[in-house]
């Protein structure tokens, strides 16, 4: 009997299913979006309800689609949105209020208030992290501030809290398991990844109270099993729960970025690089943030990461809000109708600036246009921005590093646009290796809970796994490319807050 491991990965705008086999071939996937919702300009929001039924809908999909039999799934691995933080009841499971989303910046006042108090090194000491209204745990403290009657619930031990991961499990697990993962701990503001444990002086600082934290666990191991009754999940009651992580860090486990200096990079709706540093934490003097990468066995690996906001978020607005294409996929074909961007830029910081600039009141700016900029320069314009803001990142991670790197490992929805990747080629001055499965956020879940389970004997099998499908060069000359990247460096400046 043919075995599988399934991994259900929760995104931002949709919720996937994959069915791997022992090759890390997919065998079966089903996707399912759900709604953003945009209460006021700068927020983000979910509902709760739609982050779970879409994702036990979409497992449900992919299970009935293979046709599996009980017993074939040997493990479940989880992947997620980071960041987006979330509270519920703790007897009935019924969520208190909507989720705030991981892009949403209504918490920017007061991380700027603890910037100016000085607390910046006190948390990145700690976390790894920066004051920046992007992680969780301002999210909570606003829930916990703003929805009627949530500190006092809280305080009495009536409400749970926790990013997508804790509710999923929680979920699945039918209430018998609140816990949190260390690569998502890691993405709160509240995490002492040194000692990987709760920050007693940090939930003070940040009001939250501790007794509604999930439970810190490492992203491989035991985390319970698919509860019977879970709506749709009735073919997957009894399967273990074997792995968990944030999905950049699950993207640069299933990149198989085992050894210190590997490197990925996602296009999602962020874009996110990752560097695995090993076992020791390295901090970064250039605008990246310290994170835990994932916990295994015992031990700790850890990564530098330059977040980027706005990614394939950008297509979308391209598609959505400025009607300038009908799908994603048109974006290719439309950039190549032109040889360049006529001197457009588009710098996309809708929700500020992630890594290395860190300006939360940043927004969204085009530049040089002139009488002959059509809509094709702009959406040109728009993917060459994921380009050049991966560029920003690569350069601040070779400093704090030290490392010169010649490759990038790619992966994510837009990285099968080769246009995309031969001017990420092109700006990077760098060999981009795209591999067959670029799915490979689930595939890091996958492998997370396969190895638990037996599923796979160890690392050196999995590595086996990663094949690529195609590689790009650079192609432009260097004169070229600097002038490209000092129009992208003027633009950037425009739409500083």
């Amino acid at each position: 009997m043919k075995r599988y491991v399934i991994a259900l990965d929760q995104g931002t705008t949709s919720s996937r299913a994959i069915l791997f086999t022992r090759q890390g071939e997919v065998a079966a996937s089903a996707q399912i979006p759900f709604a953003q919702h945009y209460p006021q300009p700068g927020w983000v929001e979910h509902d709760p309800m739609d982050l779970l039924d879409s994702q036990l809908r979409a497992a449900a999909q992919c299970v009935a689609q293979a046709g599996v039999r009980p017993g074939q799934i040997a493990g479940l691995g989880l992947a997620n949105q980071r960041e987006t933080a979330l509270l519920w009841e703790k007897d009935t499971g019924k969520p208190v209020g909507n989720a705030i989303v991981w892009q949403c910046r209504r918490t920017a006042d007061f991380c700027t208030q603890l910037r100016q108090q000085g607390y910046t090194e006190a948390i990145r000491a700690r976390t790894g992290l920066r004051p920046d209204a992007y992680f969780s745990g301002s999210k909570y403290r606003w829930l916990l501030n703003h929805l009627p009657g949530a500190r006092q619930r809280a305080e009495r031990g009536e409400l749970l809290c926790g990013t997508v991961d804790s509710w999923l499990l929680w979920n699945l697990t039918g209430g018998r398991v609140h816990a949190s993962d260390y690569s998502n701990c890691s993405r709160t503001m509240l995490f002492d990844i040194h000692r990987q444990q709760w920050d007693e002086t940090l939930c003070q600082l940040l009001d939250v109270p501790r007794n509604i934290l999930p439970r810190p666990v490492e992203n491989s191991g035991d985390l319970g099993a698919v509860a019977p009754g879970v709506p749709h999940l009735e073919a997957l009651a009894g399967v273990p729960i074997r792995g968990m992580a944030g999905d950049q860090q699950a993207a640069l486990f299933g990149q198989t970025c085992f050894e210190a200096g590997d490197v990925k990079n996602t296009y999602g709706t962020g874009c996110f690089m990752l560097m695995n540093t090993g076992n020791a934490p390295v901090f970064s003097k250039n605008g990246l943030v310290t994170t835990i990468a994932w916990g295994m066995d015992g031990k700790v690996t850890y990564a530098l990461e330059g977040s980027i906001f706005v990614a394939g978020a950008a297509i979308q607005w391209l598609r959505d809000e400025m009607r300038l294409i009908d799908s994603a996929a048109d974006s290719e074909y439309m950039a190549t109708k032109v040889p360049d961007t006529n001197g457009c830029y588009v710098v996309p910081a809708f929700t500020g600036l992630g890594a290395p600039h860190w300006d939360q009141y940043a927004r969204g700016t085009i530049t040089g246009i002139t009488r002959g900029v059509n809509k094709y320069h702009i959406i040109r314009a728009t993917l060459d921005s994921l380009c050049y803001q991966t560029n920003d990142v690569l350069k601040a991670m070779k400093a704090d590093s030290g490392i010169d790197l010649t490759s990038l490992k790619v992966d994510g929805g837009a990285s099968a646009n080769n246009y995309l990747m031969q001017t990420q080629s092109d700006i990077l001055n760098l060999t981009v290796k795209r591999p067959k499965c670029v799915e490979t956020t689930a595939m890091g879940a996958a492998y997370l809970a396969g190895l638990a389970v037996g599923y796979w004997k160890d690392k050196e099998e999995v590595v086996k796994n990663w094949e690529i499908d195609k590689t790009f060069t650079p192609d432009i000359p260097d004169e070229k490319r600097e002038e490209m990247i000092s129009g992208w460096d003027r633009a950037v400046k425009c739409s500083y807050g």
